[in-house]
């Protein structure tokens, strides 16, 4: 085994085509996420404080020793539900909403940093950010804000990296062909405004595949980028 690969969300959507697509032919593939998937699973729930420590504690476990090539980390779990106004949102959905999109990324991230720190082989850490990062879209305030702070943690984390440190990227995948689409397009005009522009962007197949943004995430291993970029993959 020459790489260790973390996809955190990848039992359906874009984790699993990252799953299928991955470069390394002996890497050992570890899917966190509830429902798993074609990968070797280590279930957690990630709106779930307690579960992140279990995470935790899995990066320090497999890298205490670690001696192979090259360790990643894809965290790519998020939700784009509750939609609508923040004010009328559930409680417990928009709690859980806010601890998934905003707190997850950044503990999770730190203690891939910690496990991970000791090592001389290669090392990225991927976060899967939006378009909506910087794009106030109304009725999705906690995805808003979630992805915001997933691009600002990354590009002040990269600034820390030293020169043989970690590589720390953020990435928005595009519009991309997955249940999320298909639930935002079902949402009620009132809820989501903006609906009218993704019910037009399936309407005219300008939708990214799943395979095709995997393709996209993949590529940024081998891209000269500055630590803590945040890129969009239709402008590579």
């Amino acid at each position: 085994m020459s790489s260790l690969v973390w996809i955190s969300g990848a039992s359906a959507g874009i984790g699993a085509a990252l799953v299928a697509a991955v470069p390394f032919p002996d890497a050992r593939i570890i899917d966190v996420s509830r429902g798993g998937g074609a990968a070797e699973h280590f279930k957690a729930d990630l709106a779930d404080p307690a579960d992140w420590s279990r995470v935790a504690a899995q990066f320090a476990d497999e890298l205490a020793a670690y001696d192979g090539e090259r360790v990643v980390f894809i965290h790519n779990a998020g939700t784009i539900t509750p939609i609508g106004p923040a004010a009328e949102a559930d409680p417990d959905a928009y709690n859980r909403a806010v601890l998934l999109n905003s707190a997850a990324p950044q503990v999770l991230g730190a203690a891939f940093l910690r496990a991970s720190a000791h090592l001389t082989c290669e090392r990225h850490l991927i976060m899967l950010s939006s378009g909506a990062a910087t794009t106030a879209y109304a009725g999705w305030s906690s995805y808003n804000a979630g992805k915001a702070a997933v691009e600002h943690w990354v590009r002040t984390v990269g600034q820390e990296q030293p020169a043989d440190g970690c590589r720390v990227i953020a990435v928005a995948p595009g519009v991309v062909d997955t249940a999320m689409q298909s639930e935002i397009r079902a949402t009620d005009e009132t809820a989501f405004p903006a609906v009218s522009r993704f019910l037009e962007l399936e309407r005219t197949g300008a939708l990214t595949t799943p395979e095709a943004a995997a393709a996209g995430i993949w590529s940024l291993l081998t891209r000269d980028l500055p630590n803590g970029s945040c890129v969009d993959v239709r402008k590579l």
